[in-house]
């Protein structure tokens, strides 16, 4: 645990914290509208810190869904750390105690990821630490404040701030839909199915939660049947 490393590590963190900070004050948003108040927003942000993730439970909250509902939900949009993790395990350095690694990867997030993968040599704990606390600090910050202005706000402002974070997601889908077509497809199956599974019989009956962790199951796995991802492009 070099001071170096801690000091580079809240260095290269501050970005993100920054950006972190803007994007869940807009979680905060959605939040406060399942009810949620400024504490409960930033410990879940601060030991969740995944946008669609928390944007999936608060829905769920919202929708007054089950606990299961809301921990496959979790684990279904989240199953891409278990791959960073396993891809920033090579970059650990061989002799690291077990308990780093296992810190290391629940540090792990897009970003922090990274940061971490592009390290040149080893990447040391006490970085990857460094920069996940500071930006975990910031986005559950933020979404606390998110909370917090939800109830200060005139609901005209409230319902305004929240479409920013459909941007964030319309922003996130469109630059890969625009190279790949496949993923213009995926995108386009899962707006026509809900659309469809929310007035189909039997099934416009489960809750939108349930219908949500099914489509996002059978969409991925048809689309990567039918179009998986070759190595050499994965790495392109």
């Amino acid at each position: 645990m070099k001071r170096s490393d801690v000091i580079h590590g809240l260095h290269d963190g501050i970005p993100i914290a920054l950006g972190y900070f803007a994007v869940a004050f807009s979680l905060g948003i959605i939040a406060k509208q399942a009810g949620l108040v400024a504490t409960e927003g930033f410990f879940s942000s601060f030991f969740t810190r995944a946008s669609a993730g928390e944007y999936g439970v608060y829905t769920l909250v919202a929708a007054q869904a089950t606990y299961i509902e809301v921990v496959t939900m979790c684990l279904v949009v989240n199953l891409r750390y278990m791959l960073m993790s396993a891809a920033l395990s090579q970059k650990i350095k061989p002799g690291t105690p077990w308990w780093h690694r296992i810190m290391m990867a629940c540090c792990v997030t897009d970003e922090v990821f990274g940061i971490s993968i592009a390290h040149p040599h080893y990447c040391p704990p006490a970085y990857t630490y460094s920069a996940a606390l500071l930006s975990a600090l910031f986005w559950g910050g933020g979404c606390a404040a998110g909370i917090v202005a939800g109830s200060m706000l005139p609901s005209s402002i409230v319902a305004a701030l929240s479409v920013a974070l459909y941007g964030m997601f319309l922003a996130v889908i469109m630059p890969p839909a625009r190279k790949d077509k496949w993923v213009l497809y995926a995108v386009l199956s899962s707006f026509m199915l809900s659309g469809i599974c929310s007035v189909a019989p039997v099934v416009q009956q489960w809750s939108s939660g349930t219908r949500t962790i099914v489509l996002t199951v059978l969409i991925s796995a048809v689309f990567a049947w039918i179009k998986p991802v070759k190595m050499e492009e994965s790495h392109g």
